[in-house]
């Protein structure tokens, strides 16, 4: 095909010739340089090297040392369903959108259209395939057009070169130079093979780049709603502690406590209304967060707000096979397409170590006037073939061999390492669902009866029977049994998310965004 391209860029160029003129170009000489081409083209070559295979997956049964049970546990609240565990569910490529919230959906639409990590992901994946472009050109022969017009006088007392003897003379030089090193042991194709690898580990960056940027839109928009959870419920005590307050100045108005049981309510209302200002920083530097998630500037403000009470937990968590993870997760693939560049680069050592052939030809014609170009007896050729066999280099291309080959071994660690990083991730994530499920329902009973208990202590003080710090007590439990509440319920929200980032966001099913170039 390369011979056929080349004879076709000839032929076209000087079809219009005289027959005198391309007769030049048809002589034994220029046939047997297309020949020659033709020929080396056509040499049966290898690639040296090891042929890359993709790493098994690995052969484990589940993720945590024991079963996973069918359901977590539930309780009476928003947010507090049972979630259950569906093994080898796939996963959808928007699973944000299980989260039933609006909001959530249009936010991580803007974070996908103008965050700029995922346009520099994206340029960066366009320039490794341009890479691979590049270095697929040294499969053809380059061709090179050159007219060269001068003009010269010779010194009188030297022989003119020219047949008319004419001391001052213009020279025109036109020809096409042609060069082509054959890709005899696979050098070449081992460089484009690890430069496509390369090009892939862009494309799993760019995969764990959508992948990162939605899971941190949802953890943030679920601890933006866990902070406005945190201040409400913190308003609600203050609420209550206030009401207690008039309760006790009014008793302390009849002489039945002491001064100091009312200073210390003053203490309590004081001590919660301090926990506002930093609940409200957090808040404020969180929606800063999420300006910054969505491409915006601190500035700009964002009309989307989360509450816990407006998300929707998923009832069905997907549970992939272990044997699937190593293809679902990006950063595994990432670290597989390192090993594959990494046994790409030892052939590509190897083949620098073995003779190298350079195949060059021109053709052309000199003439003293332009219009004389191509004419009957301007023209010329020349046909050169070049074996390069390195001796000694001191032993660097051993070195460098070896150098690639340690690398590959790196690699084949990195990957491993990515692997079982992987699996702890799905883990742990296994392990904080049953976790939160069980913590939420634990938190909300100690809610419960934290609230039942402030409402019996009240009441025993205005009748008399308990003393302020029976009802200081109750109000600190129920102080902290309410904020546990907010937070353990924004866990679950969070580590669901957690869960579908771990098993690989199901990058596999999405369409929604556009990878970027790519082969």
């Amino acid at each position: 095909m390369t011979m056929q391209r080349t004879s076709l860029f000839l032929s076209t160029k000087y079809l219009s010739m005289p027959a005198d003129s391309f007769r030049m170009f048809a002589r034994p000489g220029v046939v047997s340089l297309a020949a020659l081409f033709a020929a080396v083209a056509l040499l049966p070559g290898c690639a040296v090297g090891p042929d890359f295979r993709r790493p098994a997956a690995p052969i484990v049964e589940r993720y945590t040392p024991q079963s996973l049970p069918v359901q977590t546990a539930s309780v009476e609240v928003k947010g507090g369903e049972a979630q259950r565990f569906v093994h080898d569910m796939d996963i959808p490529g928007q699973w944000w959108t299980l989260f039933h919230s609006k909001p959530l959906n249009d936010l991580i639409d803007q974070a996908l259209k103008a965050n700029p990590d995922v346009a520099a992901a994206q340029a960066a994946l366009r320039g490794a395939w341009e890479n691979v472009y590049a270095q697929q050109g040294a499969f053809f022969p380059s061709i090179e057009a050159d007219f060269n017009p001068t003009r010269q006088k010779v010194a009188d007392i030297l022989t003119s070169p020219l047949a008319n003897n004419s001391f001052d003379f213009s020279l025109h030089t036109a020809q096409v130079a042609v060069a082509y090193t054959p890709d005899v042991f696979g050098g070449n194709r081992r460089q484009v093979e690890s430069l496509k690898a390369q090009a892939d580990w862009q494309r799993f960056q760019l995969e764990a780049t959508y992948l990162t940027l939605t899971s941190n839109v949802v953890a943030a928009a679920v601890q933006e709603a866990a902070l406005r959870g945190q201040i409400a419920a913190t308003g609600r005590i203050i609420g209550i502690q206030r009401q207690l307050l008039e309760l006790l100045q009014r008793q302390y108005a009849l002489g039945q406590i002491a001064v100091a049981d009312v200073a210390a309510q003053e203490a309590a209302l004081a001590q919660s209304q301090a926990m506002l200002p930093p609940l409200e920083k957090q808040l404020a530097q969180q929606r800063d967060v999420l300006a910054r998630l969505v491409g915006r500037f601190p500035s700009e403000a964002i009309a989307e707000t989360f509450e816990l009470s407006s998300l929707h937990l998923p009832h069905e968590l997907p549970v992939s096979l272990p044997s699937r993870l190593v293809a679902q997760r990006p950063d595994v693939r990432s670290a597989e397409e390192q090993l594959h560049a990494a046994s790409a680069e030892i052939g590509v050592n190897i083949a620098n170590r073995l003779p190298n052939i350079t195949l060059s030809a021109n053709v052309g014609s000199t003439a003293t006037a332009i219009s004389q170009l191509f004419t009957a007896g301007t023209g010329f050729w020349a046909l050169a073939g070049n074996v390069t066999q390195p001796i000694f280099q001191g032993g660097t291309l051993l070195h460098r061999q070896r150098a690639a080959e340690a690398a590959y071994d790196q690699a084949a660690a990195q990957y491993r390492s990515t692997v079982l990083t992987a699996f702890q991730n799905v883990a742990d994530t296994l392990h904080a669902i049953q976790s939160d499920a069980d913590a939420l329902k634990a938190t909300v009973a100690a809610e419960r009866a934290a609230a039942k208990t402030l409402a019996i202590v009240r009441r025993q003080l205005e009748l008399g029977d308990v003393s302020p710090l029976a009802l200081l007590n109750a109000e600190q439990m129920y102080q902290q049994a309410t904020i546990n509440c907010v937070q353990v319920l924004a866990n679950r929200y969070a580590d669901t998310a957690a869960l579908f980032q771990a098993l690989g966001g199901g990058w596999w099913n999405r369409s929604d965004v556009c990878a970027g170039a790519g082969g």
